[in-house]
């Protein structure tokens, strides 16, 4: 492709529109003879215009900070221009203009695949996930602030360096209300939604180089929490007077027995109670998470806390089998019960997620594909790791495993006394 054979800018006022003796100062931007102007929306006094300069006279504080923002725009222009000539485009004054103006589709920003993936998201993901990529948006706009000085950068711009910024950033990071500093795995959460962000823009074409490309997110393996039978039965058994916390018992001791999420169970009604292969009660539901539908055989315990609601005004009102609270005020007063149920672990609903998988299945004896099918997951892979088994299950199945070996020796030592017995009445004979 052909490129300019000539190209210049200049600054010029234009002196048939002075006003009060001040007239607008424009930058002109020439390649190959085809003029753009751009309004630098900047005013200077007529009489201290130098037109052979192209700059303002003078030495005064006004005149230096005029002059200079001349200089970063005339630099600023000539980098567009050279960035067009690098990326082999066709350079025109209004190509440059463009660019200059961030008006071309090679200037978008953060805060542009931002706002496209906001809107492309809409219908598409839940909003338990819509949720984390706001936080996640958040944080960006205060790293920018706080590193850049700026609220918005061009994507063109990231690199590298740019990703381990924000890592850092990430790390140090101490919420106003006084919580924790996030721990390895959030920021490396934070990260690869940013991440998909950056290749959402990739894939669009909006940058030519992915700065992801030599990144690798780090994440440390946790254990899932979950509660041991002893600390299942210790809630159970705990009546609450206070109706809030006994509420949230029976929601929680609901999900241990069925394996349901917060949003699943609290969004149950009486249509996804049905009779099942069994001629007993199931539980068919589609999960809000994946929208996958699941049917769970409904356990004695969890059959008495339907019954117990069933004539709730709350959840009738509701059209719901339970009724209606937060997840940040339920999770908040799991904290009150695990206190006075004396359990030091971090108690949050999802935890009764995991003591099902664990303590009420796989613990008991349930083989790992009926667990992985009743939490309504795609692969067994992804139930490993929320259904470890339990110590007590090992050390049942290693005792049975030693009785094996008991039971092989002493068979054995039977076998050889026998023919011992053999032995000598032969000899006898």
């Amino acid at each position: 492709m052909k490129t300019s054979s000539t190209f210049s800018i200049l600054f010029w006022v234009n002196f048939s529109r002075v006003k009060n003796e001040k007239a607008s100062i424009y930058a002109r931007i020439t390649v190959n003879g085809k003029r753009a102007t751009i309004s630098l929306k900047r005013k200077v006094e007529v009489s201290d215009w130098d037109i052979h300069k192209n700059r303002a006279r003078g030495t005064s504080q006004k005149t230096r900070i005029l002059n200079n923002y001349l200089d970063e725009v005339y630099s600023n222009l000539f980098k567009c221009y050279q960035n067009l000539k690098t990326e082999h485009k066709l350079i025109t004054s209004q190509a440059i203009k463009a660019r200059y103006l961030g008006e071309d589709e090679q200037n978008h920003s953060v805060i542009d695949i931002i706002d496209y993936h906001n809107e492309d998201m809409v219908g598409k993901l839940k909003w338990g996930t819509q949720k984390n990529y706001f936080t996640t948006q958040k944080y960006i706009s205060k790293f920018l602030l706080k590193t850049y000085k700026t609220t918005d950068l061009y994507l063109q711009e990231l690199d590298y360096n740019f990703i381990i910024k924000f890592e850092k950033f990430l790390r140090a990071f101490i919420p106003e209300d006084h919580q924790r500093k996030m721990g390895n795995n959030t920021v490396m959460k934070h990260i690869e939604r940013f991440r998909k962000l950056i290749n959402l823009a990739f894939k669009l074409g909006w940058i030519e180089r992915d700065p992801f490309v030599n990144f690798k997110a780090q994440f440390i393996k946790t254990d899932r929490g979950f509660l041991s039978l002893n600390e299942l039965q210790e809630i159970e058994n705990k009546q609450f007077t206070i109706e809030r916390l006994q509420l949230v018992k029976d929601l929680f001791v609901f999900s241990c027995y069925t394996s349901l999420s917060y949003i699943d169970v609290i969004n149950l009604t009486e249509d996804n109670i049905c009779i099942g292969i069994d001629g007993e009660l199931w539980i068919h539901y589609k999960r809000e998470k994946t929208t996958k539908s699941i049917r769970i055989p409904l356990l004695p315990k969890a059959l008495k806390i339907i019954e117990k609601y069933k004539s709730n005004i709350k959840s009738i009102s509701q059209g719901s089998l339970f009724p209606k609270i937060s997840n940040q005020k339920l999770n908040s007063y799991l904290k009150e019960i695990a206190d006075i149920c004396g359990i030091k672990k971090n108690l949050t609903f999802h935890i009764a997620r995991h003591t099902f998988a664990t303590t009420v299945t796989l613990s008991n004896g349930m083989p790992i594909e009926t667990v992985s099918k009743l939490l309504g997951h795609s692969r067994i892979s992804t139930t490993q790791i929320y259904a470890k088994v339990i110590e007590r299950k090992v050390s049942d199945d290693m005792q049975k495993l030693k009785f094996q070996f008991s039971e092989l020796e002493n068979n054995k030592l039977q076998y050889q006394c026998e023919s011992r017995v053999k032995r000598l009445e032969l000899k006898k004979l």
